[in-house]
């Protein structure tokens, strides 16, 4: 998808934040994407194998990378130089760094409120989807407060007490506690006013007046992650998916603010698995370009930020004694390591020449990337704890 002169040229007007005039000088529609695990080398692979499929050698652009705002951002926790997800979550959610593995708290568990709070209490619309468990730490980062990240339960029953208008993506991790002997997540969401819809049909026939909304996958599926874009089948939802859904309900004069995390290029990161890696970018680039669109109909109101919490694996775009990158060598992958296997797809990328560091988080910096209504905001060299205050600066609330 390519952007126009003139989409960039309002991308990186707008920055008249501090003449303090809301109605006409704030962001009102803001969309913030995280990238969980994507690197540059991630999103470069990514572009590269389109090329590829078009019998090119070079790239053909993401929808984000041709955003006129472009920074790098660091990522390190409060007790270690590489970060989990949750303590990532937790500086981009409430600009304060803790400690790996807590979760919306301090260092000294102090709860700490993140910025979808501070924003809800403006009077926008709240919209948090994943395509990952909707408990898990980076949506869960953004409402939610525990010692522990693993506590899915007690992060599950805080969702309904955030009164936030739309959740969407995975089901609850362990909805009934560790010993399924607790009452149901689901039903506490029921008993606070929350229609649970299962699927986009369900979704679309319950018409805008139910009020607040969690939108899941289709009953009778997992339940607890979207699959990935390789292994998707016929009504199966995607990131995009619930990206059009919030959109579609939050609307409004007022504004909103959606986050929306691309959780499955971390996972295929931890597994090595290079196709379903670069799938899932694409993946969430397409769920960029549906932000996308709706900034072309409101483009002196709309901010669009898109980033990761941290880097997933080191990935290499090449590797050994050769200058050597063979992407046609992955086309004939077409499941994921969870159908056909990791030994597989770890031959899969021996063949396309693609390395791996290991199987878990590094320390690297990772890329933002801007585009409209105080977009300029987030230009240049930033640390993770940064970004949430800048998006409260974008709309003009207190941090």
């Amino acid at each position: 998808m390519l952007i126009s002169a003139a989409a960039i040229i309002a991308g990186t007007q707008g920055c008249s934040w501090h003449r303090g005039k809301e109605n006409q000088e704030n962001a009102k529609y803001v969309f913030l994407f995280i990238g969980d695990g994507m690197g540059l080398a991630q999103t470069a692979m990514a572009e590269i194998y389109m090329a590829a499929e078009q019998g090119k050698i070079g790239s053909i652009p993401v929808s984000f990378t041709e955003f006129p705002v472009y920074g790098l951002v660091s990522t390190c926790s409060a007790d270690n130089y590489i970060t989990c997800s949750s303590a990532a979550g937790t500086a981009l959610s409430t600009g304060v760094k803790t400690k790996n593995n807590m979760l919306g708290m301090a260092p000294d568990t102090t709860a700490l409120k993140s910025i979808t709070y501070k924003i809800h209490e403006k009077g926008y619309k709240i919209g948090i989807m994943s395509d990952v468990p909707i408990n898990h730490a980076t949506p869960a980062a953004f409402y939610a407060n525990v010692p522990d990240r693993e506590n899915y339960y007690d992060i599950a029953l805080q969702l309904p007490e955030s009164g936030f208008e739309f959740f969407a993506g995975g089901g609850f991790l362990e909805p009934e506690g560790k010993n399924h002997e607790k009452k149901s997540a689901y039903e506490a969401c029921l008993e606070k006013g929350y229609y649970i819809a299962r699927g986009l049909d369900e979704f679309n026939a319950i018409g805008n007046n139910s009020g607040k909304i969690i939108l899941l996958q289709e009953s009778g599926k997992s339940g607890k992650e979207l699959p990935y874009r390789i292994d998707r089948k016929k009504g199966d939802m995607s990131l995009n998916d619930l990206v059009k859904s919030a959109i579609s309900r939050l609307e409004n004069e007022k504004g909103f603010f959606i986050m929306a995390e691309g959780g499955k290029i971390d996972w295929a990161g931890h597994q090595n698995d290079t196709k379903t890696d670069i799938l899932e970018v694409l993946n969430l680039s397409e769920a960029v370009e549906t932000a996308v669109s709706f900034y072309r109909e409101h483009p002196d109101e709309t901010l669009i930020i898109v980033t990761a919490d941290h880097e997933t694996g080191g990935m290499s775009l090449g590797f050994g004694d050769e200058y050597l990158l063979s992407p046609n060598e992955l086309k004939d992958q077409k499941s994921s390591f969870e159908a056909i296997g990791k030994e597989k797809t770890d031959e899969f990328s021996k063949k396309a020449n693609v390395g791996w560091a290991g199987k878990t988080h590094t320390g690297i910096y990772v890329p933002v990337y801007a585009i409209g209504k105080n977009s300029c905001l987030f230009s240049g060299k930033s640390d993770n704890t940064d970004i949430p205050k800048k998006i409260c600066k974008a709309m003009g609330i207190q941090y």
